[in-house]
């Protein structure tokens, strides 16, 4: 009879402990993800060439050019933070029959910011940021629509002459995850030259001219004085303005336009856009279009333009 008993009371105690088995499972705890970060890095180079016989009667001379390009971006954002760095760097020569090697495109750049969100909602379009931002070049530069009585033309910038160097506190508008447009009131920027004394061959070669009886070449020396290396101004307000969008399929538009009004001489706002186009043909062959327009009295009293285009190898990985 107790055998019996103790037999129900396991069956009992079994039932139990299985129901509550079923009706609490064991809680696995959630992986909460911590991938913040989204990076992107492309790598590319075009190639053009032209070459023609000694008796082509159509006119024409034999040339060749190589561009090369690396981009890398990083991307964090969680919560109401985010920090985004951009690099970008491009170089490209020619070479044209019975001329020296001549570079077609040259810039290294780099933008860092940090921005928080002014509200806890997910819909919030406004932020804080903190910005700080470098645009310079590689290699020697000449300005070949002057020609000195000797045939040579003035040197007038080189490796990290000039620097542009700007900081910056302010807002940002974002109402599109591929367009930006930042104010920062008092933005500071720097005009820092790697070589202070790229002026004085130019002013002696033009003692020359001179004596000749040629006109000289005005160089501006990128607004700093001569003789130093820095000038510092100081702006009312600095906009920047960033595009980066798929326009069509396999085809990318990415621009960032920049305006800087100084303190030192409101008229002269100084204007600056970059803008290139990107169309993938295949999984590596593209084609690119790339435009820089500036204006910058402290340059030249007129608006610059720089304009390539290529087709060539290009690849992306993360």
């Amino acid at each position: 009879m107790i055998s019996n008993k103790i037999a129900y009371l396991l069956l009992f105690l079994s039932a139990s402990l299985y129901s509550l088995a079923q009706s609490n499972p064991p809680v696995t705890p959630a992986i909460k993800d911590t991938t913040y970060w989204k990076n992107k890095k492309e790598f590319g180079m075009n190639f053009n060439q032209g070459s023609f016989s000694n008796n082509w009667q159509g006119g024409g001379v034999n040339n060749i050019g190589l561009g090369a390009f690396f981009n890398a971006k990083g991307e964090y954002r969680k919560d109401r933070d985010s920090w985004v760095n951009d690099f970008q760097s491009q170089f490209g020569f020619q070479k044209i029959q019975n001329q020296q090697f001549r570079k077609s495109i040259d810039r290294l750049f780099f933008d860092s910011k940090y921005g928080r969100k002014l509200g806890a909602s997910a819909d919030t379009q406004w932020s804080f940021i903190a910005n700080v931002n470098m645009l310079t070049q590689f290699a020697n530069g000449f300005d070949y629509n002057y020609v000195y009585a000797n045939n040579t033309s003035p040197l007038i910038s080189g490796l990290f002459t000039p620097i542009f160097l700007t900081e910056g506190i302010g807002f940002e508008w974002r109402p599109e995850t591929f367009f930006t447009m930042s104010f920062y009131p008092g933005a500071v920027r720097h005009t820092i030259l790697g070589n202070p004394d790229l002026y004085q061959a130019i002013d002696a070669r033009n003692a020359s001219e001179v004596e000749a009886g040629n006109s000289p070449y005005e160089f501006m020396n990128y607004g700093v004085r001569r003789g130093k290396r820095t000038l510092t101004e100081v702006a009312v307000m600095q906009l920047v303005a960033n595009f980066d969008r798929d326009i069509a399929k396999n085809v990318n538009l990415k621009f960032r336009y920049q305006a800087f009004a100084s303190f030192r001489d409101l008229a002269a706002i100084d204007n600056r856009i970059d803008a290139k186009l990107t169309a993938k043909i295949n999984r590596y062959l593209n084609f690119n279009f790339d435009l820089i327009a500036l204006y910058d009295q402290d340059q030249v009293m007129k608006i610059q333009f720089a304009q390539s285009m290529g087709l060539g190898f290009l690849y992306t990985f993360k």
